[in-house]
């Protein structure tokens, strides 16, 4: 019983959902993967919206704000910011609790455009970011089978689950 009790102590997840319109452009970027397609991400940072759900995943199992609370839209010095910084913030505020990642999941949900070719590339790119292994990751993506706004191509959203181990 106290390796249970010590093991639930332990046991920290957190998920992160976010979502954006898409508009007319020359690519997006997704996990630090940029993606050539006719779209872009409609954001007040450069709208890498995989690691905006990860870092919110990753701050919620530490029982800290959302990204909203530390980049917050309304400041004009977060216009264009590189996702790469929203992450970085939220892996110094684990560190400073003492925790890292452990393993992430998440599922991207858009029309277009399609996801399948990237997976892997995304997926060695969260690795090195958080530093943990790529059998760690687990990268989805599905559609709205043609339903609402994000089935109409006009968007895409992300729902990201992250658990946490602690340093010690």
């Amino acid at each position: 019983f106290e390796d249970l009790a010590s093991f639930r102590k332990d046991l920290r997840i957190g998920r992160g959902i976010d979502f954006h319109r898409f508009q007319p452009g020359d690519g997006l970027t997704l996990g630090n993967v940029f993606i050539d397609c006719k779209l872009s991400i409609v954001a007040h940072s450069d709208g890498d919206i995989v690691l905006h759900a990860i870092s919110d995943a990753l701050l919620g199992a530490a029982g800290l704000r959302d990204i909203g609370y530390y980049f917050p839209d309304t400041d004009e010095e977060n216009k264009n910011l590189s996702s790469l910084k929203i992450i970085e913030k939220a892996l110094d505020l684990l560190k400073e609790k003492g925790l890292q990642p452990q393993n992430i999941d998440f599922v991207i949900v858009c029309e277009q455009p399609k996801i399948g070719p990237y997976v892997d590339q995304i997926k060695k790119s969260l690795a090195v970011i958080l530093s943990i292994e790529e059998s760690f990751i687990g990268v989805k993506a599905t559609t709205t089978e043609k339903m609402g706004v994000i089935g109409d191509g006009n968007g895409i959203a992300v729902y990201a689950i992250a658990s946490l181990k602690n340093l010690s």
